[in-house]
């Protein structure tokens, strides 16, 4: 019996769906075949970045989120921590990582000298910064606003004038010699808490400040900063025991308190990434901010191209920028770094309008050589 028409219709149309639907089928898994073979090809060529990080950023590198994103992105990572002011030495043709990640500009300065020096191709960039800050009490900063060494520049934030601030500690001043002292009335020297300027970075970000409200400008010739760091060594002297690491003199004012911390000098991002940890801070911490100030900035160093790429994407990415933030560290985005700060009830300084760079290398490392050899004596 002959087919009908209808019938006939029927049949192409399943005959071509069922054709074109194997032809789909046929054809997504070679475009599957083809991604997975490229993706392969991608992973077989990718290589471990090797790098020298600082104290400030091994968390950051250690959070899981940034090890899955720099994965994403084929730029994974193997970090050793090195002190800031040792990874010059590290830049060894045939030796040297990929790349360094010191904290300070005086820091990523040498080490890309250094790199220079040994032709290889460095460039920096600079993904978080943090602003040199003194973590403090509030009722030891109303005494300082009481004595003209600081003022309110917000409910909980203050700023320090550093001059006078200076003055006050080289001229041995206690506690209780100040007006309104009711409140930290006690014997003790009127003193910023520092971590060791031979070992750490923010010990010497102290020496710089300290010297520049000494002067009243960026110190720049090495007789002068020869004696400016004679006269400053007192301030380190009289501190006692000092922490070698930064963390160290952090957990000081955290866990011990207003009794032995009164003024701990430290990066600000110490206290932010605690109080987002902590969904807050104690009700009397507060921050105070120098008059000048200087801004530390976490220098990417790289010395090969892959390691470029690398540097790009933590200063560019934003996933990798936001976990930047929640680790305290302030980025381009002001809007971004305050939005994340403010629910944890710690108030920060939003805009930095009084910054001063550190002097060169060479200049701070006379310096510090300077207060080494008293401290020693």
């Amino acid at each position: 019996m002959p087919m009908s028409a209808a019938k006939r219709g029927v049949i192409t149309v399943l005959l071509a769906s069922a054709f074109g639907g194997a032809l789909y089928f046929a054809l997504h898994d070679q475009t599957q075949q083809k991604a997975a073979q490229a993706e392969a090809i991608t992973q077989a060529n990718t290589v471990v970045l090797k790098g020298l990080i600082a104290l400030d950023v091994e968390p950051y590198f250690k959070d899981p989120r940034v090890q899955k994103r720099l994965a994403e992105l084929h730029l994974p990572v193997s970090v050793a921590r090195v002190g800031s002011r040792d990874m010059a030495a590290k830049v060894v043709p045939g030796e040297a990582p990929d790349f360094f990640f010191p904290s300070g500009v005086v820091a990523a300065n040498q080490v890309a000298d250094a790199a220079r020096k040994a032709n290889f191709s460095a460039a920096q960039v600079s993904p978080f910064f943090t602003p040199m800050v003194i973590a403090s009490w509030e009722p030891v900063a109303k005494i300082l606003v009481a004595n003209g060494l600081a003022k309110p520049l917000s409910p909980k934030v203050f700023g320090v004038d550093m001059a006078k601030l200076t003055d006050t500690m080289l001229a041995k001043k206690r506690w209780k010699d100040l007006q309104g002292a009711a409140g930290y009335d006690v014997s003790r020297s009127v003193l910023v808490s520092t971590t060791d300027l031979r070992r750490s970075n923010s010990g010497a970000m102290y020496l710089a400040l300290t010297s520049q409200a000494l002067t009243g400008d960026v110190v720049t010739d090495k007789p002068q900063a020869q004696k400016v760091a004679l006269k400053l060594a007192e301030l380190f002297k009289r501190q006692g025991y000092q922490e070698n690491y930064v963390n160290g003199n952090f957990d000081d004012y955290v866990a011990i308190g207003m009794g032995k911390t009164p003024m701990a000098f430290i990066y600000e991002n110490q206290l932010v990434s605690y109080a987002i940890a902590k969904q807050g801070v104690g009700p009397d911490m507060v921050l105070m901010y120098p008059q000048p100030t200087i801004v530390n900035k976490v220098v990417f160093v790289s010395l090969n191209e892959n390691a470029k790429k690398l540097g790009e994407a933590l200063a560019g990415d934003a996933q990798l920028q936001s976990v930047g933030v929640e680790y305290g560290f302030r980025i381009a985005d002001t809007e971004r770094f305050m939005a994340t700060v403010k629910p944890t009830g710690l108030a920060v300084e939003a805009r930095l309008t009084q910054v001063v760079d550190p002097p060169s290398y060479d200049i701070m490392a006379e310096m510090i050589d300077v207060v080494s050899r008293e401290m020693t004596q």
